[in-house]
């Protein structure tokens, strides 16, 4: 028979190894923790991990401790439903994620039947929110930007700067890539500029030699590249061995120092769209020094994981409740502050925010491009 110190002593050291106790909110991240895509993963985890550790220093949620699950889908929409399930069957109420748009879609519809929050910070194709605002979903948000716009950005930025130079427009066949593909390539057309070259990769392909001969022979000045910066990088450092002198433009999935450790300097004056760096939000500051005591810096998607995190936090006091219909009540209706500044929602869930600006690369970190 266990006694009344034993009993305390065994549940203090459940306490402390971070198992979830019965009153506990249950959370969770989901992203690519491990294969081509895991530098975003890292970003994700970090930033909900941090902002769980700072919402429990102030006393947790509703006199609640937040636990945090992580997920990992490997951006591959079959695991991504299987972790969705895990989360459903845990009894989660809140996930930040996922990363990739081919796996927040599906995994949207698990969240749906089983009444769970989904804020992704990153999924930018358009689908995620429109098709779950025509099936009359409630629980589905998005904290970045929309492709429709990220494309319509990259494709004025070109016509505009690189007139009467080739352009090649690559994807990788991806939801993300794809779509974002195909929105720049509309963006184009409008202005009056018509591709050389259209041309789909796998994603994981290697060797891009013969892509980079037929561009050469083209003659291109601009690779359009919609995917993922492993083969982002790849492209524009087997470009320059080949002799081809031409720009590479993309989207945020290029916003890690992973893509330079791939190109090296072959990677200088790499174009992509992002929103504003949320580094330099004056309300991100103490959580950007609390990071880099820790040696790390919260690049990319590492803030807006944060503050996934910080608003299903601020909705769900204003609530009272992890109710969804009460929590997404409150998303709709008002406003939050945030790491990423002051935000709000529409009516399908996407955010009110900055938009899209164009960085480039140089010497192994991104800046925004200024207006001249």
């Amino acid at each position: 028979m266990m006694t009344k110190f034993g009993g305390l002593l065994a549940a203090a050291l459940l306490l402390a190894a971070g198992v979830a106790r019965a009153d506990d909110i249950k959370i969770a991240v989901a992203g690519p923790i491990t294969g081509s895509d895991a530098a975003v993963g890292e970003q994700m985890r970090r930033g909900a991990e941090m902002a769980v550790a700072d919402i429990n220093a102030k006393g947790g949620l509703l006199g609640k401790k937040l636990v945090l699950q992580v997920g990992d889908d490997a951006c591959d929409p079959k695991q991504a439903v299987a972790v969705a399930n895990k989360f459903a069957v845990s009894g989660v109420a809140f996930v930040s994620g996922h990363y990739c748009s081919s796996t927040s879609i599906p995994a949207s519809a698990v969240y749906a039947d089983s009444g769970i929050l989904e804020i992704t910070p990153a999924s930018t194709n358009p689908a995620y929110t429109d098709e779950a605002a025509k099936k009359g979903w409630i629980n589905v948000f998005r904290l970045c930007g929309r492709d429709d716009v990220q494309g319509k950005v990259a494709g004025l930025y070109i016509a505009s700067h690189f007139k009467g130079k080739p352009v090649a427009i690559i994807d990788d066949k991806t939801t993300y890539g794809k779509g974002l593909a195909d929105e720049t390539r509309k963006a184009l057309h409008v202005e009056g500029v018509t591709e050389v070259i259209n041309e789909s990769i796998n994603q994981g392909d290697k060797d891009f030699s013969a892509l980079v001969s037929k561009m050469k022979q083209a003659n291109v000045g601009v690779i359009y590249f919609g995917g993922y910066y492993t083969e982002a990088g790849l492209i524009v450092r087997q470009a320059k061995d080949q002799g081809l002198d031409a720009v590479l433009a993309g989207g945020d999935a290029l916003v890690t120092s992973e893509f330079w450790k791939i190109t090296g300097q072959a990677g200088k004056g790499t174009l992509m769209t992002f929103s504003p760096d949320p580094r330099n939000v004056p309300e991100a500051a103490p959580i950007v020094a609390e990071f880099k005591k820790q040696n790390y810096d919260p690049e990319g998607y590492t803030l807006y994981t944060y503050a996934t995190v910080q608003t299903f936090a601020a909705a769900v006091e204003k609530a009272k409740s992890v109710d969804i219909e009460k929590v997404s009540k409150v998303l709709h209706s008002d406003k939050f502050s945030t790491v990423l500044g002051p935000i709000g929602f529409d009516e399908k869930g996407d955010v009110i925010g900055p938009g899209y600006v164009m960085f480039d690369w140089e010497d192994g970190k991104y800046a925004e491009i200024k207006k001249s």
